[in-house]
């Protein structure tokens, strides 16, 4: 399977601050945004395996969904750019 590209995934919660992941999980944005949206219909966790949070090493992380009211995907580490689910 090839690596995937690099994605910023920016997920906002109900209360407090947003938590910034990059990514290289998925091919692209939208493969990403589709995974979201599953994880959410099936009301369950986004497992990133492949995933870098605050800048940090590489390694998994589990994004708990349930108190997250929107998702933002990019290439560029931007709050104007991307898409939101």
């Amino acid at each position: 399977m090839p690596e995937g590209v690099e994605l910023i995934m920016r997920f906002h919660p109900v209360g407090g601050e947003h938590v910034t992941v990059v990514s290289t999980d998925f091919s692209g944005e939208r493969e990403a945004m589709e995974e979201v949206a599953r994880a959410l219909d099936e009301r369950r966790s986004l497992v990133l395996t492949n995933a870098r949070y605050n800048r940090d090493g590489v390694d998994g992380v589990v994004i708990n969904l349930a108190n997250i009211v929107s998702v933002q995907v990019s290439r560029k580490d931007s709050t104007d750019s991307g898409q939101y689910l």
